[in-house]
Parts: structure tokens; C-alpha cells; sequence
């Protein structure tokens, strides 16, 4: 059961910076109605994926693996739920923006996308996908319990 449960973490893990990297990829061309569905649509799989990161994760930390008492006393597993966070919240913004665009996607109209509301969704995203880099170098000293104390 708990290869399984590694296994639920990591496909989730995978489908989160590929649906991050697919949001910023379509931001590069022109926003067309048919372009703005599809970063919605990888917007919802991103936030269903941070969500089963998030349970699978808690999950594993409780219920399988080494118990919460070594991972809470894991220096880069407390950096890697720190940047999880901020990856959530970074992530905010551009859910905001892009919800807003709903209206015009249902009528089949591009949504209006300024230059300067796109280069800031763009450099959001491009600070998650900076964070990710740094949460799984974070993953990999924790496997290796590196930074572990108590």
C-alpha cells in the first residue's frame, strides 16, 4: 500500500509542474478562445493535483512511511511544505485572472489579455515553476535524510 500511495504522490507531483508548464507555454502566443479554455482547463487540473499532493502527502507523513515525529524534524521537509505554500499562493494570481476569463470563454470569445497582465501571469508562473526546482532539490536531501535533527 505504500508504494501505491508514493506512487498517487509522485504521478500528482508530475501533473502539477506539467500543467505549470503548460500555462506558461500558452501564454507565449496569441490568447485565442479556444487557447484560453485549454490553460483553464490545465488551471483546474493544477489545482486537483496540488489538492491530491497535498492529502496523498499528509497521508504518507501520518500514516505510511518514517511517521510525522522524523519528517517534522526534517529541515528540508519543512523547507519543501514552506515552498509548497508558496507555490499555492504564487499560484493565486494567475487562478484569479484566468477565472475571470470564464464570461468571454463560455460566449467563444478570446478573453482581453493586456501585455503587461500577461508578462506578470508569465512571471508568476515562472517564480512556481523556480519554486518546484528548489522544493524537489529539498524532496531529494530529505529521502537522503540530510538536515534531519532530533
Amino acid at each position: 500500500m505504500s508504494a501505491l500511495v508514493a506512487f498517487l504522490h509522485h504521478i500528482a507531483a508530475f501533473t502539477l509542474v506539467a500543467t505549470i508548464a503548460i500555462e506558461f507555454v500558452l501564454l507565449r502566443g496569441e490568447l485565442t478562445a479556444a487557447r484560453a479554455r485549454q490553460i483553464l482547463a490545465a488551471d483546474m487540473v493544477y489545482g486537483i493535483s496540488a489538492g491530491v499532493i497535498l492529502l496523498v502527502g499528509l497521508a504518507r507523513v501520518f500514516h505510511f512511511e518514517k511517521g510525522a515525529a522524523y519528517y517534522f524534524h526534517s529541515i528540508p521537509f519543512i523547507a519543501k511544505l514552506a515552498l509548497f505554500a508558496i507555490i499555492g499562493l504564487l499560484s493565486i494570481y494567475p487562478t484569479v485572472e484566468f477565472l475571470k476569463w470564464r464570461p468571454a470563454v463560455r460566449q467563444g470569445q478570446a478573453p482581453v489579455l493586456t501585455e503587461d497582465t500577461r508578462r506578470r501571469i508569465r512571471r508568476v508562473i515562472h517564480a512556481e515553476l523556480a519554486a518546484v526546482v528548489v522544493l524537489i532539490l529539498c524532496a531529494a536531501l530529505m529521502a537522503k535524510g540530510v538536515g534531519h535533527f532530533g
